[in-house]
């Protein structure tokens, strides 16, 4: 009793006030985000073997350059072609079942390889399996994964996931070139399996579909509910892709993003090491030098990221663009038996460079083309890796006529200018104003 009056309890009261859940410490979307990464690591690590087997197949089955060239033009074609398919399938079918079949088929590939005796296996084994399985968990993906999870840190989230496939560089590329200078092609081949399939586990256990699958909201944004699964996944692809071709800045994008894997993938990962080879540096040494650009990869698409964030990304795809083809003008006249000090700075700054370009791409994709822009974004990949393609190719068979990569160099050069210019006609799009990110 105080003050001659009886308190009570009333339990409706208590009923009525609202109940505060503990936040957990960690936001589950970092979780997801840190299994996306590691598979992007587990499924990056078979394009680290390519430049480093051109060579070595060569030798064994006295393949030509362009033949082998035209297995790893098709593995890059349709490790874009089908993203964009892949996107649309995650939305019908869940990341995690579309992710795991990926890995698997990657597996399956990387294993076959090793008993085969023919060009067309290779095709098939390199080219299809391993094109369909890596484009499933290409950029598509990381981009899938980002706008379901992530309202605020999207671009530096963006950047992350992007420097995986750097990261599968730098623990893959030193242990293939060793594997395959001390037992031969075949072992690494093996070893690119097993880490496709050892993620596995990781992804089906630990990979949620949608936040709304744990209760949650996106990080930085509020809770919604999951969509129903969309049905017509390979239509919905399609009309996008026809929606998006009636607009310039899509062609512009595709367009800058072609040049992109044909400087890349098509030019630096695949050729760099038999071109430098050519002067006589070690395969092992070579193959170090390209783990070294991973390194700065990480470092300079995080960047990327955080400037996306914060500047004009049709500036920062420019700059990007202009100093790529400024560092593949010096490249032939850098080439030597032993790695020089001229050398180190390429890589250093070209590894700043290598895959800086994505954030600021998928974050026009995303303020030109909303709801649609993972799958506008795989299209986009698509060109990417259509123009690595074509260079893969036509990389090797300049190899054959000429002996010498120097041209290819020099050509990557002018094209990389092209696409600094073409990054800066897009025409800016209004956009509602983003959350504040969440500190």
């Amino acid at each position: 009793m105080l003050g001659g009056v009886t308190p009570t309890t009333d339990s409706a009261t208590f009923e009525r006030a609202p109940r505060r859940r503990s936040r957990p410490r960690i936001h589950r979307a970092w979780i997801v985000a840190a299994v996306t990464f590691v598979t992007i690591i587990g499924g990056a690590a078979f394009n680290s073997l390519p430049g480093l087997l051109i060579e070595p197949l060569n030798e064994a089955f006295d393949w030509s350059y362009g033949e082998i060239g035209l297995a790893v033009s098709l593995d890059m074609a349709l490790y874009g072609l089908s993203a964009p398919f892949a996107a649309a399938l995650m939305d019908r079918f869940g990341i995690r079942r579309v992710v795991v079949v990926a890995l698997v088929a990657v597996a399956t590939g990387a294993l076959a390889s090793v008993w085969m005796t023919a060009s067309w296996q290779l095709m098939l084994y390199w080219g299809l399996l391993v094109g369909l399985g890596t484009g499933s968990m290409a950029m598509a993906f990381s981009a899938t994964v980002t706008n379901r999870w992530f309202v605020a840190r999207r671009g530096l989230v963006t950047g992350i996931l992007t420097a995986a496939g750097a990261s599968g560089q730098l623990v893959f590329l030193p242990l293939c070139a060793w594997i395959v200078d001390k037992h031969g092609w075949r072992p690494a081949s093996v070893t690119v399996a097993l880490a496709a399939l050892v993620v596995v586990p990781f992804v089906w256990l630990l990979m949620r579909d949608h936040p709304a699958d744990v209760g949650l909201a996106p990080y930085g944004g509020t809770y919604v509910e999951k969509p129903a699964p969309a049905t017509g996944a390979a239509a919905r692809t399609v009309r996008v892709l026809f929606e998006a071709a009636r607009t310039g800045p899509f062609w512009l994008l595709a367009g800058s993003f072609a040049i992109c894997g044909a400087s890349t993938n098509g030019l630096i990962r695949t050729h760099f090491v038999p071109s430098a080879h050519d002067h006589g540096m070690a395969i092992t040494a070579a193959a170090s030098l390209l783990a070294v650009i991973g390194v700065f990869d990480i470092i300079g698409t995080i960047f990327s990221g955080w400037l996306t964030d914060r500047f004009d990304a049709r500036r920062l795809l420019a700059v990007y663009y202009a100093l790529r083809g400024i560092s593949l003008l010096f490249l032939p006249m850098l080439m030597a038996p032993t790695v020089r000090p001229s050398m180190v700075f390429f890589i250093v700054f070209y590894g700043l460079d290598w895959v800086a370009t994505v954030p600021p791409t998928l974050a026009l994709c995303r303020e030109q083309y909303g709801d649609d822009s993972a799958i506008v974004f795989g299209w986009v990949l698509a060109s990417h890796q259509v123009g690595a393609a074509l260079v893969a190719f036509l990389g090797g068979v300049v190899r054959d006529v000429t002996g010498s990569y120097d041209l290819v160099w020099y050509a990557a050069g002018a094209l990389c200018a092209t696409a600094a210019l073409m990054a800066l006609v897009i025409r800016r799009r209004a956009t509602a104003p983003v959350p504040p990110a969440v500190r």
